[in-house]
């Protein structure tokens, strides 16, 4: 079993688990998406991100 650093979205708290132990919420991972050069879709997400 890998266990990866994952960090809540309404109060920040890193956790390794999937529900914050602080406020219950749902937390996400804490690590960046992989980049590659060869990405077809980094321009909509470049588009959310600064529309």
């Amino acid at each position: 079993m890998r266990f990866l650093l994952r960090r809540c979205i309404e109060c920040r708290h890193y956790t390794l688990k999937e529900r914050c132990p602080k406020c219950d919420n749902e937390t996400v991972s804490a690590h960046p998406a992989k980049f590659s050069p060869d990405d077809r879709y980094m321009r909509y997400r470049l588009a959310e991100r600064y529309s």
